[in-house]
């Protein structure tokens, strides 16, 4: 089996600065001619994107409650085959997972489900010999998680610096690996979903690099590679996901349309990767700009992110919402996550009370609200569709801020919200309107890869048809 430095870095809580100090290690290793894995904890698509713009690959979501766990040490083996080390970013805090039973979802079942050693992210701006007790507990509360290290964020000045390390240094014997100073100049910018993605315009490269001289500065780097090293071989556990049934290559593949501009960013790379082992061809295409959807397109994929942003540009782009009314009036299937699902109903109510068309193909309005829907969910598919077969279940998420109001009670939902730890009730969520299917529910598809066999299965069913010119529609 193959050794793999890597290390995971984790915090006792969120705010901690984990994505700061993820990207700029990961941009100072990069910048030393490492090849550099990045990875993400939980279910996030924001936060990746800075990994990913830092080692200048795709970095991908370790989810042990959304993919089965057995498979988190295959996706971690199978994404760092041609990396030097892999570096993957914690969630929330070390232990903080689905529910507070047991680190199911957590930072701390990823580190020990793949052997992954911890460095842990303080953030020390309003404490100096607590840190030690702080790091005591962390690293003692489960003896199969191993902590390496740590490095301090936010101090307040050298002297500050000095006296922690001190501490943690004498009282628990870990190394404190360095620190970065405080300093709102490189705290990133925020937004209702939290931080915001590299795919909308910003001042990314530069704060990266900034970010990256401050790592430099202050990380033992070569301490830091030393221990990252000291990791035993990683077992590539199940890879169920890649072994599909061989699609059939003589046949033309099938186009899939995939949305990915800056409204829509919230994709799995995973999801695609699935999609194209099963035959598929992806031509990615943006809502916000594009003159047309991509030539032959089969089959539509709307992803999440932040229409609500961005709507009245999409609501100008008149050829393109042209050309999906008409791909859904003629039975193409069209599959939407949150975002998407916003974008195919009659319109957008933004916090401020403006109203602005979407597409229309799902009656009533995405409506933004203070309140934020958040949490796991496990769905049960209501009906046989060209994606799902009755009863079949599967694990995914949420994340928004609007609501779907008007929405006609005869119209099928796509699923059942089945109850958790946190709800007790069952409810209908999603639609299901011709081929076009429709949640606000994110779907990892390593929790059912069959999910993309099917896709493809339906785009080639379509594509026996006619169907238009997208340039003229």
């Amino acid at each position: 089996m193959p050794t793999l430095p890597r290390l995971l870095l984790a915090a006792p809580m969120s705010g901690s600065g984990k994505t700061t100090l993820t990207a700029g290690l990961i941009a100072a290793l990069t910048a030393r001619g490492l090849t550099v894995a990045p990875f993400k904890c939980g279910p996030d698509y924001i936060d990746p994107s800075y990994l990913a713009l830092a080692a200048g690959r795709p970095c991908h979501n370790l989810d042990s409650w959304l993919v089965p766990p057995e498979q988190i040490a295959g996706i971690l083996a199978r994404r760092s085959a041609s990396a030097d080390l892999a570096v993957v970013e914690g969630v929330m805090g070390l232990f903080d997972g689905y529910a507070g039973e047991d680190d199911a979802g957590s930072s701390a079942q990823i580190a020990r489900l793949t052997g992954t050693p911890v460095v842990l992210v303080l953030d020390v701006r309003a404490m100096a010999r607590t840190a030690a007790a702080l790091v005591a507990g962390l690293r003692d509360f489960d003896p199969r998680i191993r902590v390496i290290g740590v490095i301090l964020n936010r101090v307040g000045s050298l002297r500050h610096a000095q006296m922690v390390s001190r501490a943690i240094e004498e009282y628990t014997g870990l190394p404190v690996l360095g620190s970065l100073q405080r300093d709102e100049t490189i705290t990133l910018p925020e937004r209702h979903l939290g931080l915001i993605p590299t795919a909308e315009p910003g001042r990314w490269q530069a704060w990266l690099t900034e970010v990256r001289a401050r790592v430099e500065a202050g990380v033992d780097l070569d301490l830091l590679l030393e221990l990252a090293r000291t990791t035993p071989p990683l077992s590539k556990g199940q890879d169920v996901a890649f072994s599909l049934p061989s699609p059939d290559f003589r046949l033309p593949a099938p186009v899939i349309a995939v949305a990915r501009d800056a409204a829509f960013s919230f994709l799995y790379e995973e999801n695609l990767d699935l999609l194209r082992a099963a035959g598929a061809e992806i031509a990615f295409f943006s809502p916000l700009a594009d003159s047309a959807l991509p030539a032959e397109a089969a089959a539509i994929y709307l992803g999440g992110g932040f229409p609500e942003l961005y709507a009245l540009q999409l609501a100008n782009n008149h050829v393109v919402c042209t050309a999906i009314r008409t791909a859904a009036e003629r039975g193409m299937p069209i599959y939407a996550e949150c975002g998407g699902l916003m974008y195919l109903t009659e319109c957008v109510v933004t916090a401020a009370g403006d109203s602005l068309p979407m597409l229309g193909l799902l009656p009533g309005r995405s409506v933004m609200t203070p309140q934020l829907t958040l949490g796991y969910r496990t769905v049960r598919a209501q009906t046989d569709t060209w994606l799902w077969q009755t009863g079949e279940t599967v694990r995914g998420h949420e994340f928004h801020y609007s609501v779907w109001e008007g929405r006609p009670t005869d119209l099928p939902p796509l699923y059942t919200c089945l109850p958790d730890a946190f709800r007790t009730d069952e409810r209908p969520e999603g639609a299901h309107w011709k081929q076009i299917l429709a949640s606000y529910v994110h779907i990892h598809w390593l929790a059912y890869p069959a999910l993309a066999a099917r896709f493809v299965a339906a785009a080639k069913a379509f594509r026996q048809r006619p169907f238009p010119d997208w340039k003229e529609a």
